[in-house]
């Protein structure tokens, strides 16, 4: 082969080897951990979340996922969909001090929903939903601790708060940022009607990733054909 083919096929590989790398850069934070989505909600209404579960474990299976939500948010109505092969237990807390809401006063709140029974196998994930509202005003954002138990007995808790820096810890809590709520809504209906279903469009940044990455891993398939059929029209010629 002549020696500006070797060349060649030297630097496809190096560019193949690059954007292969970047690939994985890409992909692996979108889902090393447990996150809720949408990743925001709008203050004082009433939404659908999904707690997005990986397996990152090679040789066991996710079998129990626990998430508390914040004392100090308590939130007037909580619910959750059935996840197929996964029994749920919602457990309620007495708030230290009665909370004013529409229509009287909210005295205990759902403080944890833990769910078991069911398994999330080596590189698969499962999502599970919670419909909640209305959601907090007062603050910008709310923290929900996670604890997530393999079927080797291993827990891993995710519940460091990410706070407002660049560094990410360890182990985030999964972050529902709140946004101010727009002009002119109106928040007073029942939770049946006031539920935002947009899980699924705002599946976004950690499906979107993942497709971004295979769409990257698809043009550099097409480099490394490319470069191929460069080198042999070359030492055809």
């Amino acid at each position: 082969m002549p020696m500006t083919c070797v060349n060649a096929v030297r630097r496809t590989a190096a560019v193949t080897g690059a954007a292969t790398l970047a690939v994985v850069a890409l992909a692996g934070p979108a889902v090393a951990h447990v996150t809720v989505n949408p990743r925001t909600a709008e203050q004082g209404s009433f939404t659908k979340v999904s707690f997005r579960v990986p397996n990152e474990r090679d040789g066991a299976g996710t079998t129990k996922l626990r998430i508390d939500l914040p004392a100090e948010q308590p939130v007037a109505f909580v619910s959750v969909r059935p996840v197929p092969g996964w029994k749920v237990e919602v457990d309620k807390a007495k708030l230290a001090k009665p909370v004013k809401i529409d229509g009287g006063e909210l005295t205990e709140a759902v403080s944890r929903i833990t769910w078991s029974g069911g398994r999330i196998d080596p590189a698969q994930f499962e999502e599970f939903d919670v419909s909640m509202g209305p959601l907090p005003t007062g603050t910008d954002r709310m923290v929900f601790k996670a604890e997530q138990t393999y079927s080797n007995g291993e827990v891993v808790r995710w519940d460091q708060d990410p706070g407002d820096g660049g560094n990410e810890p360890e182990h985030p809590a999964p972050v529902l940022a709140l946004t101010p709520k727009a002009a002119g809504s109106d928040h007073h209906a029942g939770p049946a009607a006031q539920v935002k279903d947009d899980g699924d469009a705002s599946d976004g940044d950690g499906t979107a990733r993942l497709l971004g990455g295979a769409g990257l891993g698809v043009g550099v398939l097409g480099v490394v054909i490319g470069g191929l059929g460069l080198v042999r029209g070359r030492g055809r010629s």
